[in-house]
């Protein structure tokens, strides 16, 4: 093959040396663009993982882009070129910052929660590096070579020899035949995992950015403007779904414990069950969550289902038992749909419903999409007393929203014979920056620190993990573990609420990359550095082991403490509907969770991106591989088609979940479910 390319170079070296003498603004193009498209995928996915194939083809989509530029004139071309050289740029620059705060890439439907970087302003420039704005250099760069070759005369020389026409068959030959090159290589798997979109990761590291971009345009386009393609389908498999579907409820030991019982599930931002039983210097963490898992039900091993919505994403997973939309949110592009929820089923037994957040009602759209799920009112950041000298980070402090929170609880109380409400905490949302308002000497460790006047050896108290991002959380979710303490104490002070059960939820892991671990993990505070592999204690923090810890805590928890104890079964968040129905009596035809003491084990949990866990392995669906959990089986044990039977059951899901939401089954084809099983 060398050979031949190498004779080929030879037989036509004249014809190429014209060529790139009079072609010279479209090879810097094409070298600037590629240069940009590399930056982004060694940056995001890194070398192990990004290389030669996603370099490829966005080489040929650069191509194919540039060849259009032949079928202006020369001194056009730029304006041309310049336009789609932005356009890269941008997709880049945001696909950079977006992957710092969700490791994922940006879809067309985000674009309508783009409203959403308003209120998270100090988050996002909080995580802003040099390598984000390198892009911004590009434009730049190519704007000074056009410059350069017009004050050469450049232009008028090549305007003179060139054949446009020509030109744009040529070039564009040579990327039809590059991208021709790339398809051959294709596996049935990638091509489906292109179709279905719904592995970002995968997409970009096989087609590049740019096969990724435009064909998420492409899917976003198909279901927005022609949403009716592809309904039939996925209401055929609607119906052989919930035709065929078992139904697991039987009777267990919690069936009906809280029937009739009032609600309230609190939304505790960022919480991490990693953090629960950690010691700083002998001081727990959360000693408050540490207390409440002791009292009530705890559930060890609940991961949320996040996909780009975060938050929001958890609050529509926990409250239908659907997963996330595979593209955009659903509260901020498929909120008007109808979706059977917690909130509504208990809404059919008597119960008042509310929810209460010290952010603006806006955010996420929240103002909109609680009403959908149910909630009869929404307390929002207009309801609460929020000042300068009350707020932490995005607005108030988790301390003066319980406080604030109590005297409406009372009043629903007073008014309502049965409630269910959601009150969402906000102080420990990134970027973690409460300073000494969680408490001067919070989680403080004492070190050796050499006096630099003296020269000699002191010991000096300074805050746990100082000016890293993983100390600052670790002290913020601590102060916000005090702030529910406090709550706690309330709730005990009042003859009220004895009919009440909390259910306490972390929502999401905290987002920090594995670098931020590796000090949690590997600094020392003797030394003030960090061990480094090879190290006595040093710890190998790898991609398995930063899945496994995204887990938050659960608990449900009553003032009595009359059911406790901890459950130690893989669940989901799209778990919490089936197993709260048990317990509460209500029941979701299409939820797509499990009552978690009715499946135990044999539960799997579902990641947007497609990868799933079990009691017995974590599968990484980008890369096809898994990491074994328990040490008393292996493939052997589990059966040769385990996997794949794994993998075929987490698509059904995903596909199953998101026709759900784009084509609005429920409401349109629910009633032949229903009627069947009257």
């Amino acid at each position: 093959m060398k050979n031949k390319i190498n004779a080929f170079i030879k037989k036509h070296e004249k014809a190429l040396k014209i060529f790139a003498l009079t072609n010279k603004q479209f090879l810097t193009f094409v070298a600037i663009m590629t240069v940009e498209t590399a930056i982004l995928g060694i940056t995001t996915l890194g070398f192990g993982i990004w290389g030669i194939q996603s370099l490829t083809f966005d080489i040929s989509v650069i191509v194919l882009l540039g060849a259009i530029g032949y079928l202006f004139k020369p001194k056009r071309q730029y304006a041309y070129l310049q336009t789609i050289l932005i356009i890269t740029t941008l997709i880049c620059l945001i696909n950079g910052i977006y992957y710092t705060f969700y490791n994922s890439y940006v879809t067309v439907g985000l674009i309508e929660s783009l409203g959403q970087v308003n209120t998270v302003t100090d988050a996002v420039f909080d995580k802003l590096t040099p390598w984000h704005l390198v892009y911004l250099v590009f434009p730049i760069l190519f704007h000074f070579v056009h410059n350069s070759l017009n004050g050469h005369n450049y232009f008028n020389y090549v305007s003179k020899m060139e054949n446009g026409k020509k030109n744009f068959g040529t070039v564009l030959l040579v990327g039809v035949i590059l991208l021709c090159i790339n398809i051959v290589t294709l596996s049935g798997t990638d091509i489906g995992r292109l179709v279905k979109q719904w592995n970002r990761e995968y997409i970009v590291e096989r087609y590049g950015i740019l096969v990724y971009q435009i064909n998420d345009v492409v899917q976003s386009a198909q279901s927005r403007l022609f949403s009716y393609f592809g309904y039939d389908e996925a209401a055929s498999k609607f119906l052989e779904f919930y035709r065929e579907k078992e139904d697991l409820h039987e009777k267990n030991k919690y069936t009906g414990i809280y029937k009739d019982k009032n609600v309230v599930f609190v939304h505790m931002e960022s919480v991490m069950t990693m953090f629960i039983d950690m010691k700083v210097n002998g001081q727990e963490v959360t000693p408050n969550l540490n207390k409440l898992k002791k009292e009530g039900l705890y559930f060890s091993n609940f991961y949320p289902q996040v996909s780009v919505g975060t938050s929001s994403d958890t609050e529509f997973t926990l409250s239908t038992s659907l997963m996330p939309a595979l593209s955009g949110t659903v509260f901020v592009n498929y909120y008007d749909r109808n979706y059977p929820s917690i909130q509504k089923l208990l809404k059919d037994k008597g119960y008042y419903t509310f929810s209460m957040h010290g952010n603006n009602s806006t955010m996420w759209n929240r103002a909109a999409m609680h009403g959908s799920l149910g909630y009869d009112k929404f307390y929002a950041k207009d309801s609460f007393q929020v000042t300068e000298e009350n707020s932490i980070g995005l607005g108030i402090s988790d301390h003066d929203f319980f406080e604030q929170v109590l005297p409406y609880l009372e009043e629903i109380e007073r008014k309502n014979e049965k409630y269910m409400g959601t009150l969402i905490t906000l102080t420990n949302h990134t970027p973690w920056d409460g300073g000494d308002a969680y408490g001067e000497f919070a989680l403080s460790t004492v070190v050796d620190r050499l006096n630099e006047e003296t020269g000699k050896i002191e010991k000096v108290e300074e805050p746990y993990l100082k000016d890293t991002k993983i100390g600052n959380y670790i002290r913020s979710i601590h102060y916000a573990d005090q702030a529910l303490g406090e709550f706690i104490d309330a709730l005990f002070e009042k003859k009220l609420f004895d009919d009440t059960v909390l259910v306490f939820y972390g929502d999401h892991d905290a987002k920090l990359n594995t670098k931020e671990y590796n000090y949690l993990f590997n600094y020392d505070p003797v030394l003030g550095k960090l061990r480094e592999e090879g190290d006595e204690g040093y710890f190998e923090y790898d991609y398995y082991a930063n899945e496994l810890n995204r887990k938050t805590p659960l608990i449900i928890w009553t003032k009595d403490k009359k059911y406790k104890g901890e459950v130690d079964y893989y669940m989901g968040m799209m778990d919490v509907l089936p197993t709260l129905g048990n317990m509460f009596g209500f029941e979701s035809r299409y939820a797509l969770g499990n009552d978690i003491f009715d499946i135990k084990r044999k539960n799997v949990v579902i990641f947007p991106n497609g990868n799933f866990l079990t009691e017995w392995l974590y599968y990484n669906n980008s890369r096809s591989e898994y990491r074994i959990l328990n040490d008393s089986v292996n493939m052997i044990t589990l059966g040769d088609d385990y996997i794949e039977d794994m993998k075929e059951y987490v698509e059904e899901i995903l596909e199953l979940s998101n026709s759900i939401i784009v084509y609005n089954l429920i409401e349109s084809e629910g009633d032949k479910i229903d009627n069947e099983t009257q």
